[in-house]
C-alpha cells in the first residue's frame, strides 16, 4: 500500500496534468483522482464475494448513461410524458373551459342587468376575461400533469443522466452540459429555464444557454402544436391517433435540440467566442421520489407560479385584441387591414394573414394563438372557440384553404418564433442588457422565418402540395 501522503499525491496529479499540453486536461484531472481513489480502496477494502450481487441501480446506470440506450430511453421517456400530458388534459381542460365560459355568461347577465354599454362588456368580458379563460383552461391542465412528470424523473435523479449523455454534444457546439437541464426545464415553460441558467457558472456559456432556451416547446406553444399534431397527422391514420400525434410531438422536440446545438455551436465560434468549460457531474443515485415534495414543487412552485405570469401579460393582448377587431376604418376592421398587409410576406412562408397576426398578437401569451386564429377566420369580433376538432379542421381546410404544409409551417414557426412577453421580460432581467434582449427576440424571429421559407419554397417547388 502507498504511504504517500493524499495531499501530496493531489497536488502532484493536479501538477502533472496541468502540464500536458492537452484540450481535455480537466476530465484527465478527474478521472486521475477518480482511479486513484478507486485504487486506494481496492488495497484497503475487502469485502465478502457473496455480497457480490446483482444490483438494480447499476443495471439502471448503465442502460440511462448508455451512448445508445441512455439516448433511446430519453426519446422514449420524453414521448412518454407527451402522450400522458396529451390524453390525460384534453378531459380536464374540455371541463374546466366550459366552467370559466359559465362564469362569462354569467358576467354578461351581470352587465346587460346594469345597462352597461356594449363596449365596456366587450372589452372586458369578451377582450380581457376570455383571454384569461383560454390561458387558463388552456394551460393548467397540461402543466398540472407535465410538472408532476417532470418533477419525478428530477427527484427519481434521472435529469443528471439526461446532462451526462447530452454533455459530449453541448461541449461540441462550445457550450456547457449543464444546458441539457435547463433546456429540460424549458419544456414547461421557458421563463423558468431561463431562471434555471443560474446553476450555470461561465457568464458566456449561460448567455449561450439563455439565449438558445426559446427553441425548446413551451406549456403556451403545446396547444398549436397539439391541435395541428392531432388534426393534420394523427388525424391521417385511423387508429392511435394521440400515440401518432405524441410522436410528431417528440420530433418536434428533438428539431428543437437540434437547432439548439447548431445555434450554440454558430454563437460560440461568433459573438459568443470562447473555450467551453468542464465539470465533473457525479451521478447521484437512483432514489425513490417523495410524492408529497414532488406534489407542492409541481404544482405550487411551477405550475401556478408559471399559470400566474402567463395571465398577467394574457389579459392586456386579450384586451388589444378585441380593440384591433372592432375598431374599424372605412368597413373593415384594423386587425383585417392588418391581416392584409402582411398576407403577401406570410404566405411566402408557408402561413397566410391571419396565422401570423395571431403569432404576433399571442406575443405576450402563446396560448392565445390558437383562438385569435379562429376569431380571424369567423370573423368575430371576439376570441372564440369551435364545438369540436373536426370543427376546426373543417373551417380551417375546406373554408380557408389550409394543407399539410401549412400545418407543418405553423408548427415550425410556433416551435422556433420568438419568445413569449414574460420570456422576454425574464431574459431582460437575468441579463439586464438591452443588447442580448433584443437579440434574444430576434434571433428565433429570423431562424423560424428562414426554416418556414425554405421548407414552403422547397415543397411548393417540387409540386407536393
Amino acid at each position: 500500500m502507498s504511504t504517500t501522503d493524499p495531499k501530496t499525491e493531489f497536488a502532484q496529479l493536479r501538477s502533472a496534468a496541468a502540464q500536458r499540453a492537452h484540450p481535455q486536461l480537466s476530465d484527465q484531472f478527474v478521472t486521475s483522482l477518480y482511479e486513484r481513489a478507486e485504487s486506494i480502496t481496492s488495497q484497503v477494502v475487502q469485502q465478502d464475494a457473496a455480497v457480490h450481487r446483482f444490483s438494480w441501480d447499476d443495471w439502471a446506470d448503465k442502460i440511462a448513461t448508455s451512448r445508445f440506450w441512455g439516448v433511446l430511453s430519453m426519446i422514449v421517456s420524453l414521448s412518454v410524458i407527451l402522450w400522458m400530458t396529451i390524453a390525460g388534459a384534453n378531459v380536464p381542460s374540455a371541463l374546466l373551459a366550459e366552467g370559466l365560459f359559465w362564469v362569462e355568461g354569467q358576467l354578461t347577465t351581470l352587465f346587460q342587468s346594469l345597462g352597461s354599454p356594449d363596449w365596456l362588456h366587450g372589452f372586458f368580458v369578451l377582450g380581457v376575461y376570455r383571454a384569461l379563460a383560454w390561458v387558463v383552461s388552456v394551460m393548467l391542465p397540461p402543466m398540472a400533469i407535465f410538472f408532476p412528470l417532470f418533477t419525478f424523473l428530477e427527484d427519481l435523479g434521472y435529469l443528471p443522466r439526461v446532462a451526462f449523455n447530452l454533455d459530449r454534444l453541448f461541449q461540441r457546439a462550445g457550450a456547457h452540459g449543464k444546458q441539457a437541464l435547463t433546456m429540460a426545464m424549458g419544456f414547461g415553460c421557458n421563463a423558468a429555464g431561463i431562471v434555471s441558467t443560474r446553476i450555470i457558472d461561465s457568464p458566456r456559456e449561460r448567455m449561450l444557454a439563455i439565449l438558445t432556451n426559446n427553441f425548446v416547446p413551451c406549456n403556451g406553444r403545446w396547444p398549436t402544436l397539439i391541435a395541428m399534431a392531432t388534426l393534420f397527422i394523427g388525424g391521417a391514420v385511423a387508429m392511435g391517433q394521440t400515440t401518432v400525434a405524441a410522436a410528431v410531438l417528440a420530433v418536434l422536440v428533438l428539431i428543437g435540440v437540434f437547432v439548439t446545438l447548431v445555434v450554440s455551436w454558430v454563437l460560440s465560434r461568433t459573438v459568443l467566442k470562447g473555450i467551453p468549460s468542464s465539470f465533473a457531474l457525479e451521478l447521484p443515485p437512483f432514489r425513490r421520489p417523495n410524492f408529497g415534495r414532488i406534489l407542492v414543487r409541481s404544482l405550487i412552485d411551477r405550475t401556478l407560479k408559471v399559470l400566474w405570469r402567463a395571465m398577467i401579460v394574457a389579459a392586456p393582448a386579450g384586451a388589444l385584441t378585441w380593440v384591433l377587431a372592432n375598431i374599424y376604418v372605412g368597413d373593415t376592421a384594423l386587425l383585417y387591414h392588418a391581416t392584409g398587409a402582411i398576407d403577401g410576406f406570410a404566405r411566402a412562408i408557408g402561413l397566410d394573414g391571419i396565422i401570423l397576426m395571431a403569432f404576433i398578437l399571442g406575443m405576450p401569451a402563446n396560448e392565445i394563438v390558437l383562438p385569435i386564429m379562429i376569431m380571424g377566420y369567423l370573423s368575430g369580433g371576439a376570441m372564440t372557440e369551435l364545438d369540436s376538432m373536426q370543427a376546426l379542421k373543417s373551417l380551417l381546410v375546406d373554408q380557408h384553404g389550409w394543407t399539410w404544409l401549412t400545418a407543418v409551417c405553423v408548427m415550425l414557426f410556433s416551435l422556433l418564433h420568438y419568445p413569449c412577453g414574460t420570456t422576454i421580460y425574464t431574459i431582460y432581467k437575468e441579463t439586464k442588457s438591452a443588447k442580448w434582449t433584443t437579440l434574444a427576440g430576434l434571433m428565433p424571429t429570423a431562424i423560424a422565418i428562414g426554416v418556414c421559407l425554405a421548407v414552403a419554397q422547397l415543397v411548393r417547388g417540387l409540386g407536393w402540395v
